[in-house]
């Protein structure tokens, strides 16, 4: 049976995992959500996908995302890679003259440019929420919209209000005034679909030259309205890949595979989808080692230190085996 790889993205919103076979293409996808507790999403996940797998041999495993230390320490990743790199791969095999890659996600957007392959330059916004996922979560509660349903309202609109979009505070105040106003929902919805792509394209692109081919990426990109008003503030197609919210974790499958096929590793570190059934405890410690005092954090199942990270020197650093993942 030719070996499967997998991809898991641990973020702060979403945990996701991705299955594929030798020649790269998707067998099964995962989209979880995170909701503060990574260590289950990432159990639940492997729960989901081992189902999927039909417990198929695992080539090789690779680690992406704001949590991808904890999620390597977990499942034994071979490769651990960070989210542009992760994000650009999969773009690239999704259309290889790609040019430019948004991404937006639940609490922070990225913007990757390329040139024949390679990352030149990139972004990301962690600060403000306006070019978020989570801004339109929080004012379709207020507007007593379903979030699925926010794209649908959107593209109803035949005139998109004005909406101040510089910071999430002022747009929800701007919102609400237009709501006394008397505006319609699609066009008040619409309005702050554009005024996301603003913020993004103000903090995030900051001027860059952004040259089709254009993807669009992560979660939000499933909304509709978003994906218009991206079109219609580039003046450029945009196209929504099929796994559009995978695209971390697809990207860190194709890598490890990538790293398996030239023999970068032999074995994958792999520890198995009875992890699932794991109880792990995490802890965390000051070093007074030297006067940086780092905060080391530690993870452990049944008494044995599975990691340990934190640390600006090697003092606490803990491996399983010799071989350590090919990293950033």
């Amino acid at each position: 049976m030719m070996p499967l790889y997998l991809g898991v993205d641990v973020g702060s919103v979403s945990t996701n995992v991705v299955a594929i076979d030798g020649k790269g293409e998707v067998v099964d996808a995962r989209y979880l959500r995170t909701q503060g507790r990574p260590i289950e999403a990432i159990q639940q996940g492997m729960r989901e996908i081992r189902t999927a797998t039909s417990d198929g041999e695992i080539g090789g495993v690779g680690a992406t995302g704001s949590g991808r230390t904890l999620a390597a320490a977990i499942v034994g990743a071979d490769i651990v890679k960070n989210e542009i790199t992760a994000h650009a791969v999969a773009a690239l095999y999704e259309e290889p003259q790609v040019r430019t890659v948004l991404e937006i996600g639940g609490q922070d957007s990225k913007l990757i440019i390329l040139q024949d392959g390679v990352v030149v330059d990139f972004a990301m916004n962690t600060v403000c929420a306006a070019g978020t996922g989570s801004f339109l979560d929080h004012q379709s509660t207020r507007l007593g919209v379903a979030i699925e349903q926010f794209g649908d309202f959107a593209l109803q609109s035949t005139s998109p209000v004005r909406i101040a979009g510089r910071c999430a505070v002022f747009a929800e105040s701007d919102m609400i005034h237009k709501q006394q106003m008397g505006y319609g929902l699609p066009d008040i919805v619409a309005g702050l679909c554009e005024a996301l792509v603003r913020n993004y394209l103000n903090n995030v692109g900051k001027g860059k030259d952004l040259q089709g081919p254009v993807l669009f990426q992560g979660g939000v990109a499933a909304n509709a309205g978003i994906h218009r008003a991206f079109e219609r503030a580039l003046e450029l197609p945009v196209t929504v890949p099929e796994h559009h919210g995978v695209m971390g974790a697809l990207g860190a499958a194709r890598l490890v595979r990538d790293e398996a096929l030239r023999g970068s590793f032999s074995g994958s570190a792999f520890r198995g989808f009875q992890i699932a059934g794991h109880t792990y405890r995490t802890r965390s410690f000051e070093c007074d080692a030297c006067s940086n005092a780092c905060e080391i954090a530690d993870i452990s199942h049944d008494g044995e230190v599975v990691a340990r990270w934190g640390g600006r020197c090697d003092r606490w650093q803990y491996r399983e085996r010799e071989r350590t993942a090919v990293s950033d």
